[in-house]
């Protein structure tokens, strides 16, 4: 039961990072290091943290901007 409860977590976390990375390309702004943290994933029962990774000012400009619309 545990081990089903976290393969859910972890494919809920990819889907979640794939929804992400296409809102983020439809304002125009990508992260490249986009994606699940390892660490997270690492534990005997993974619950996924999502990794939104560094960017650039520009890039964090542009986030900021589409959060605000």
């Amino acid at each position: 039961m545990k081990a089903r409860h976290s393969a859910l977590c972890v494919e809920e976390a990819e889907e979640v990072v794939k929804e992400l990375r296409a809102a983020l390309a439809k304002a125009g702004i990508s992260l490249p290091s986009l994606g699940l943290d390892p660490v997270s994933l690492a534990r005997e029962a993974p619950c996924p943290l999502v990794e939104l990774g560094r960017c650039s000012v520009e890039t964090a400009r542009r986030i900021a901007a589409a959060v605000v619309r």
